[in-house]
């Protein structure tokens, strides 16, 4: 039933022809990920089963995450920003304790896309690339992509950002890589109300999401909302 869809990238028990490629993967990649799918064909998801389907095909994705392939989620669904299911609590920002007064209208529980009104965005209490907003996801997921706006009020908006991601609170960040081993850069907008959306090949598995601005124009400011990967189980 539509209940009881699970959240993966790849079916966990994949057939040769739901392998999504990329037109432009070299031979060698296509060889590589055929014998990561030869693998991993010994996970199963059943989502009709009593146990945890997520946590199954979670564990099947992390055990050949390394390989870093050039995967793309058949499905996505919106986290919850915009609806209002994912909490304040969830959400916070650097330098959050300082957000007093007019600030205090802009903080990170604000950025939500197509937010309306004053207090419609995130503000940034300061404008460097020391700066970030996080997400907690509660439990581990898979994140396949990222929509972002600018401040629906003014023309305030993030350029470009990094992302960084960890699966528990004592860990390190990790930053997510291009396919050159290198920090990834992701445009952002060119005004206040287009929505940007950038998917993330191959998806995170990670429970805490940061974004980090790399450039702005006049400040930096955001609305957003993550995407989840998912598998339509019917």
């Amino acid at each position: 039933s539509g209940s009881k869809v699970w959240i993966h990238s790849l079916p966990c028990v994949l057939q040769e022809e739901e392998v999504v490629q990329e037109e432009e993967l070299q031979e060698e990649d296509q060889q590589t990920i055929e014998t990561w799918t030869q693998n991993i064909k010994a996970c199963t998801c059943d989502c009709e089963s009593a146990d945890s389907p997520t946590r199954t095909c979670i564990f099947c994705i992390k055990s050949e995450f390394a390989l870093q392939m050039s995967t793309e989620c058949p499905y996505h669904r919106a986290l919850g920003f915009e609806s209002g299911s994912v909490t304040s609590d969830q959400i916070s920002c650097s330098n959050q304790d300082q957000y007093s007064g007019w600030y205090s209208s802009w903080i990170p529980n604000k950025a939500r896309l197509n937010n309306q009104g004053f207090g419609c965005a995130w503000l940034s209490k300061f404008n460097d690339q020391y700066q970030w907003i996080q997400i907690d996801l509660k439990e581990e997921g898979v994140v396949s992509g990222i929509l972002t706006q600018g401040r629906c009020d003014a023309d305030e908006w993030i350029t470009k950002y990094s992302v960084q991601y960890r699966t528990v609170e004592t860990l390190n960040w990790i930053y997510y890589k291009d396919q050159t081993g290198n920090n990834r850069v992701f445009y952002g907008n060119s005004d206040r109300s287009s929505t940007v959306q950038n998917l993330l090949r191959p998806p995170i598995v990670a429970r805490y999401i940061r974004l980090l601005p790399l450039g702005w124009h006049t400040r930096i400011a955001m609305r957003m909302e993550l995407l989840m990967c998912m598998n339509k189980c019917t």
